[in-house]
């Protein structure tokens, strides 16, 4: 029993993690999209010095990485259990697996670390001045780090608007089980709201991926 419960609160843990990091993601998208409604860069650079130098998002940003490493941590110690606790011949499958998604989480899951690996380094470390330096731009006399100028740098590289686009793929596949698998692990199924709750981790996952794809791929054909 105390088995069982240790998994149990192990996958509330992650469910609770992911859906936080999705609710990031939708923030993340909305301060990105800037670049493609306002060719100046300054919405987009007063976006990411507001949220460089507020006391509060710094202290933010440290919650939503340890939520990243909580949710794969806990996935990984959940797929082990999981391949441990299965025999090899073992056939019957739960009714969450049957989906071709599932089968593929902790793949996908290590795939976007990697991805978020890089995207630490060309983006955060290089704000934070660890290495690298960032053009300086003026708003309103003030003077700023351009950070709409290093992303458009990135995105005019091929190479690296197709990892991009692969990676981001990744992601709308592990979003796509992920929503649905985060609400049953809550324990929130139920007849009437159930497909509800699938079509929307669909819905959501496609507008996710499409959008932030949108996005190198406008800058990239821009130039």
């Amino acid at each position: 029993m105390s088995k069982f419960y240790s998994s149990v609160t192990k996958k509330i843990w992650m469910s609770f993690m992911g859906l936080f990091l999705m609710t990031f993601l939708v923030v993340h998208l909305s301060i990105n999209l800037l670049l493609v409604f306002d060719p100046t860069k300054n919405l987009f650079n007063e976006a990411s010095h507001f949220m460089g130098t507020n006391p509060f998002i710094q202290l933010f940003q440290w919650v939503l990485f340890a939520g990243f490493v909580v949710h794969i941590i806990l996935g990984l110690i959940l797929q082990i259990e999981n391949w441990v606790a299965r025999p090899k011949g073992y056939r019957v499958k739960a009714i969450s697996e049957d989906s071709f998604f599932s089968k593929y989480m902790i793949h996908t899951g290590v795939i976007i670390f990697i991805f978020l690996s890089i995207h630490f380094v060309n983006f955060f470390l290089v704000a934070k001045g660890i290495i690298g330096e960032i053009p300086k731009t003026q708003i309103d006399g003030k003077s700023v780090d351009d950070m709409g100028a290093l992303v458009i740098a990135l995105f005019q590289m091929p190479y690296y608007v197709v990892g991009y686009l692969i990676a981001l793929l990744i992601l709308g596949f592990h979003l796509d089980h992920g929503f649905q698998s985060a609400f049953q692990s809550l324990g929130l199924n139920h007849p009437k709201y159930t497909p509800f709750i699938k079509g929307f981790g669909h819905f959501f996952a496609i507008l996710i991926t499409l959008a932030f794809m949108s996005i190198p791929l406008f800058i990239y054909f821009s130039k």
